[in-house]
């Protein structure tokens, strides 16, 4: 009985944590790593563990929740013919070297370096929410041979490295080259699972459990985290969805990427201090 009355504050903490991802998710349009890495992040910490610990198990967990929704998400794009599987299939072996290389760099460099990088990317993708949204092309359509490769690469290599699936690197990518909004979404889904199924694996396989890591953490993945998070945020995005509906979609995106501006200075600072 005293271990569950241990337990209830993380079950209660993650269980908030899958309401609000999953609401914020269905809002805004964003989900995955970009929304659940910075929550947990804050709540393994409020729980006691100490901040580089909090980020490695934080992107663990958040790459294990990706798979099953990213799944779904494929489906359904594929559904609406909006997944391009020659690209895929393309990107796919080079995106898979880049997912193993960065998910072996999580299991052996400190978490402080992590938590910087995923400032630094948060900073920059509210920049280009607030700053890009109607930007033009950057080319006409994907580079060929290696450069595509390259691209396909540091897409992997990245989000892996800070648990995020592949719609927050891979959309604004792929727009960039021309391909249409909703093909770029749907190639997108696809895209992570291509890093979260590898990068779960190598983190729950490889990854060495911090001593100070919350209750059954297994490798570097929270279990109650996993648990908790899927299933709410898959029954919470459709409330979100209607929510947005009804209110000024554009407001919203701004506000996130403010909000999420803000998150990611915090994160920067908060290592900063614990370098100092």
């Amino acid at each position: 009985m005293d271990q569950i009355m241990e337990l209830l504050p993380v079950f209660i903490a993650l269980i908030f944590t899958g309401i609000f991802a999953g609401i914020l998710a269905g809002l805004l349009g964003v989900g995955g790593g970009i929304v659940i890495v910075p929550v947990l992040y804050f709540v393994f910490q409020g729980l006691g563990v100490d901040p580089a610990t909090a980020m490695v198990v934080a992107t663990g967990t958040s790459l294990a929740t990706i798979i099953p929704t990213s799944i779904s998400s494929i489906r359904a794009h594929h559904g609406k013919g909006n997944v391009d599987w020659d690209l895929l299939k393309s990107f796919a072996p080079f995106m898979v070297i880049g997912v193993l290389v960065g998910s072996y760099l999580v299991t052996i460099v400190t978490g402080h370096f992590f938590s910087a990088l995923f400032g630094v990317m948060a900073v920059l993708v509210s920049a280009n929410m607030l700053f890009r949204a109607k930007a033009k092309p950057l080319a006409e359509s994907l580079p060929s041979g290696p450069g595509k490769g390259v691209i396909a690469s540091l897409i992997g290599f990245f989000s892996v490295m800070v648990g995020i699936g592949g719609g927050t690197l891979g959309v604004p990518t792929l727009t960039a080259f021309n391909v249409a909004a909703h093909r770029a979404v749907g190639t997108a889904a696809a895209f992570g699972l291509l890093i979260a199924l590898p990068g779960a694996l190598m983190m729950l396989i490889q990854g060495q459990t911090p001593v100070n890591a919350p209750e059954y953490t297994f490798g570097l993945v929270n279990v109650p985290g996993l648990v908790a998070i899927v299933p709410l945020t898959v029954l919470f995005a459709p409330v979100g969805a209607k929510i947005g509906a009804k209110l000024d979609g554009a407001m919203l995106k701004k506000v996130f990427a403010v909000v999420l501006a803000i998150t990611g200075v915090r994160m920067l600072i908060q290592v900063i201090s614990a370098l100092v």
